[in-house]
């Protein structure tokens, strides 16, 4: 499926080396809305993680984290600027999508979720898993894992959950990110989001990993390659090697505390609104 326009055949590929969850989510609100403003291209961003970073959506309220865990094991929590539930960032590649309309986005949430996710599903399956887009919304909707709900944003292997994203619109301008887990210590995932007995049997089976489908965790670089691969395929682009401008940058380094809900620097949680 080809859902460009001739004028936007190039979009740009950024692969950045591992930073702080703060300056993750900065950058990827910096280039949407250098997009929407104009001066930024199309752009694919593939990132990781400095230290394992928990990840709350725009909307969550802090206490479905647990803090002192978090300080303890020295894991960042910070707020994503989309929605959804918390996310805990670990052994993975992230990426961020930063499109639109003009690039022949549909407008629609569903819709775009749709597009979007369907070069999620070709990455996933030149990697030997059959990732299918998830038909219906299952799970426990309350739950402040991500993991434990799913949503016709998410990916599935069979019942279970593979991969979830996450997005939001400023004006013709979207920004959608999501996981690709290779593993996932679901003991420790449980204990971040305070999950009972029964909640965390849950998430062991309800959520795969690429571990728990192949065998073996493929290397970042193989990701990554699938990812651009998958892109490139269902919007038939090429996608260039690029770096952030000076303005994005700029922006990113001034918003950066917006996002930080600095547990780990040993302060609690705080910030709770963007």
């Amino acid at each position: 499926m080809n859902t460009a326009s001739p004028s936007s055949r190039a979009w740009r590929l950024i692969v950045d080396g591992p930073v702080d969850g703060a300056m993750n989510m900065a950058i990827d609100r910096a280039v949407l809305r250098a997009h929407e403003a104009g001066q930024a291209p199309p752009t694919v961003r593939l990132y990781r993680w400095s230290v394992p970073t928990v990840s709350i959506g725009r909307f969550q309220h802090v206490s479905d984290v647990d803090s002192a865990l978090c300080e303890s094991r020295g894991i960042d929590v910070v707020r994503r600027p989309t929605g959804g539930r918390g996310v805990f960032h670990d052994d993975e590649l992230t990426y961020s999508v930063v499109a639109g309309v003009a690039e022949g986005l549909p407008r629609g949430v569903i819709a775009s979720y749709k597009v979007l996710c369907g070069a999620l599903v070709e990455a996933y399956r030149s990697l030997g898993v059959d990732a299918q887009l998830t038909a219906r919304s299952s799970g426990d909707r309350a739950a402040g894992a991500c993991y434990l709900h799913t949503t016709s944003a998410d990916l599935s292997l069979g019942a279970a959950k593979l991969s979830g994203s996450a997005q939001v619109w400023e004006g013709d301008s979207c920004l959608q990110h999501g996981s690709f887990v290779r593993s996932r210590d679901v003991g420790l995932e449980a204990a971040i989001f305070g999950l009972s007995d029964e909640a965390r049997i849950a998430l062991s089976r309800q959520a795969a990993t690429m571990v728990d489908t192949l065998g073996q965790a493929p290397e970042m670089q193989r990701i990554a390659d699938a990812v651009v691969a998958g892109f490139e395929h269902v919007f038939g682009i090429r996608l260039e090697p690029g770096t952030l401008s000076s303005r994005e940058l700029n922006e990113a380094r001034s918003i950066r505390e917006t996002f930080s809900l600095r547990c780990a620097a040993g302060g609690g949680l705080s910030n709770e609104s963007l």
